[in-house]
């Protein structure tokens, strides 16, 4: 059918007309032309002229000729009226095509045209929606202020349209919007907001279901440059958490996964609104969620330390809905990976999110203590590393999960040698927090079982100065803490009491290593005459910088509380002779010039004189009572320990002082061959010590000797000299 037969040249000439006028009024012929048409039926001849109106105008070069095809295209439609949907499939995709146009007065004309066809044909034009908003969301970024205003008219019919329409169908215009929500242009990010707001308005139409197909795209929005856009993305978000509060059924899964994603937006209010969603989405989410704990928390444990205090709030709030919720392993909780983003997160910068992972093990390890013992490989450096961590609280919280791990046997024993390994190879942690690690695992753990262990550890330590300083460390800790106040209690007893005997062997073995520790252990356990015999073992080597500086310390310490009992006990310097013969021998290891020298003899000084019989007072010409007190002791008898006579001076209670002594002089001779083997270091030590003001050496070739002290054997023959007591 030739549709020039139809329509009349001259409006086929005026349809191309560069003025508008002219097109708009050979449209109307067009129209008439059509709608008389239309009324007779005809429509094989209606046909022709749609397909005159494409082919030759709107697929034209010529932008008039495109312009003049659209708007008759558009009056045909008119024309046809209720008749029109039969033609749609003429009519429409030339529409379309024409968006695309190149010139903006065209793609203006395409707006209009189909604005009006639209009207027509309202919901009949839905099976065209998808193409339409493909079209649609290209205008709304349109470089033409013209053709977006156009394009607005048109979106606001056509969402009219949509929210009327009982054929729109969501299942196909969601794939459609997913690959569109990624978009960066603010235009078109306003066009995708407005149409899920528009189509989640509309009863009939789930958007809920779909939410996890275009959610993280909404999220995307809340960083926007555009205050606007960031509004209405949070406004529709809203709108859509209520939306699942009330809803009996939702995929939390799926959007569990982009909320974790988004809590560690570098934007701050899309890491406070996903954080937000996830606190109720654990408060709804129920046994949806279980698979998702791990990647939820790893999403938490960050924001727990945010910058923000709002998020800080809400991720506590969140972690403790967590945490309170009780599962199984059964039901699919994964404990490994719960575990895995606890480690992680214990490498975080941030204190407080260090703390929350710690108390995530501990909470584990109460609840499912076999399955985290099975993945203790895992975690177990890192832990070990922990103890390292600045903070105390952390170290502190560590050492409780050390100590939760440690009530079996075999983790207690892995524990304390990969915990001595860490003191040896960071010399710092020993210094900066030995004690307050020792301390805590002694109250976790039971002193006496972790003095024990450690000491068996120790005795057979291959690094003699490591072994030394931490044998010091320990008996420093030992002597001071109040912590360890029942273990003192019970090396007082050594000589009376069973258990403190053993305690006191048990130590003993490795106290070895240092000299000053194995006197402080004897004064704690009473068994002064044994110090004493320490004391004169001691040959010139031993006497060296360190073992003074640990003097030094020893005799500040016999001032404080804890020595309250040894003090009193010179109270009777006739019953307790060997502790002033071990005090008296202490003295004179001191140098004169020194501070604790000064301590110490003020101290001997003031032991009371009435203490002494008539006879004994009467024969103390130097004003020393302590040569007169051994003077005067019994024919015949051998003092052991203070207070006590027997004939066997070895053994006593059990412990035979004699081996304990060939023990003690066995390590000092390793040691002293050690040092031999390092004589760089041990001139160091030395040099920095001479330099010191406060301790001079009378054996020391460099510096002068006072004339008084010319005549002084420079170091001991043998350890007893004439007029010394037997031992």
């Amino acid at each position: 059918m030739d549709a020039l037969s139809v329509i009349p040249a001259a409006v086929l000439r005026n349809l191309s007309d560069k003025l508008y006028e002219k097109r708009k009024n050979a449209a109307l012929e067009v129209e008439g032309i059509v709608k008389t048409l239309a009324a007779a039926g005809d429509h094989d001849k209606i046909t022709a002229v749609i397909n005159l109106l494409t082919t030759e105008y709107t697929f034209s070069p010529q932008a008039n000729h495109r312009k003049g095809g659209l708007i008759g295209l558009a009056a045909a439609t008119v024309g046809l009226t209720s008749e029109a949907s039969q033609h749609l499939e003429q009519i429409v995709p030339p529409v379309l095509n024409s968006f695309a146009d190149q010139d903006s007065r065209v793609r203006y004309y395409a707006c209009e045209a189909l604005y009006n066809i639209a009207k027509v044909v309202r919901g009949d034009f839905i099976v065209f929606f998808n193409q339409i908003f493909d079209a649609l969301c290209k205008l709304s970024a349109d470089s033409d202020a013209n053709v977006q205003s156009a394009a607005h008219l048109l979106d606001r019919l056509v969402k009219d349209i949509v929210t009327e329409s009982d054929q729109f169908s969501i299942e196909e215009f969601i794939p459609l919007l997913r690959e569109r929500m990624n978009v960066l242009n603010p235009y078109v990010r306003q066009f995708l907001v407005g149409w899920i707001t528009v189509l989640d308005s509309v009863p009939d139409i789930d958007m809920l279901g779909f939410l996890p197909d275009f959610l993280d795209g909404l999220f995307n929005m809340l960083s926007d440059s555009s205050h606007e856009i960031r509004q209405q993305a949070d406004s529709a978000l809203s709108e859509f958490l209520q939306e699942i509060k009330n809803s009996p059924s939702v995929d939390y899964g799926r959007m569990a996964e982009i909320l974790v994603q988004r809590a560690a937006s570098p934007d701050e209010f899309t890491r406070l609104t996903a954080i937000t969603w996830i606190y109720e989405f654990v408060k709804l989410g129920g046994d949806q969620l279980v698979p998702y704990y791990a990647d939820i928390l790893g999403a938490i444990l960050p924001c727990i330390s945010d910058k923000e205090e709002k998020i800080r709030v809400v991720a506590r709030e969140t972690n403790e809905e967590l945490r309170a919720i009780q599962v199984v392993p059964a039901e699919g909780f994964d404990v490994g990976a719960i575990l895995s983003i606890a480690r992680r997160q214990l490498s975080s910068e941030w204190e407080s999110t260090r703390v929350e992972a710690l108390h995530w093990i501990s909470t584990l390890l109460n609840r499912h203590r076999a399955e985290v013992l099975n993945f203790l490989n895992d975690i177990f450096d890192t832990l070990l590393k922990a103890l390292s961590d600045p903070s105390d609280e952390v170290v502190l919280l560590v050492l409780d999960v050390h100590a939760c791990i440690a009530k079996d046997p075999q983790h207690f024993r892995h524990l304390v040698v990969f915990l001595v390994h860490n003191f040896r190879v960071d010399n710092s942690l020993l210094e900066k927090r030995g004690a307050l690690i020792i301390r805590r695992l002694c109250v976790l753990l039971d002193a006496e079982r972790v003095y024990r262990e450690l000491s068996m550890i120790l005795e057979g330590e291959a690094d003699l100065d490591f072994a030394s300083i931490m044998v010091q460390a320990l008996n420093l800790i030992l002597l001071t803490s109040s912590e360890l106040a029942g273990l003192r209690s019970l090396l007082k007893q050594s000589l009376v009491n069973p258990t403190g005997k053993d305690l006191f062997v048990s130590l003993y073995a490795s106290w070895c290593h240092s000299p000053m520790a194995i006197i402080s252990l004897c004064l704690l356990a009473q068994t002064y005459q044994h110090a004493s015999s320490v004391i004169l073992s001691l040959v010139e080597e031993d006497i060296n910088v360190k073992f003074l500086v640990q003097l030094d310390k020893l005799v500040r310490l016999l001032e404080t509380p804890i020595f309250a009992y040894l003090r009193l006990q010179l109270l009777e310097p006739g019953r307790y002779i060997w502790l002033l013969k071990v005090l008296y021998g202490l003295l004179m290891l001191l140098p004169q010039q020194s501070a604790a020298f000064k301590i110490l003899r003020t101290r001997l000084k003031t032991v009371p004189p009435s203490s002494f019989s008539g006879e004994q007072m009467k024969q103390t010409s130097s004003g020393n009572p302590y040569s007169q007190i051994l003077h005067h002791m019994p024919s015949g008898s051998q003092v052991i320990e203070d207070g006590d006579v027997n004939h066997d001076a070895n053994v006593h209670n059990g412990i035979n002082f004699a081996s304990r002594l060939q023990q003690f002089e066995h390590m000092q001779h390793q040691h002293r061959m050690h040092s031999k083997s390092s004589q760089a270091q041990s001139r160091n030590n030395s040099t920095s010590y001479s330099s010191s003001k406060e301790v001079q050496r009378p054996e020391e070739a460099r510096r002068p000797m006072p004339t008084s002290e010319m005549n002084k054997p420079p170091s001991r023959s043998s350890r007893r000299g004439p007029g010394q007591l037997q031992v």
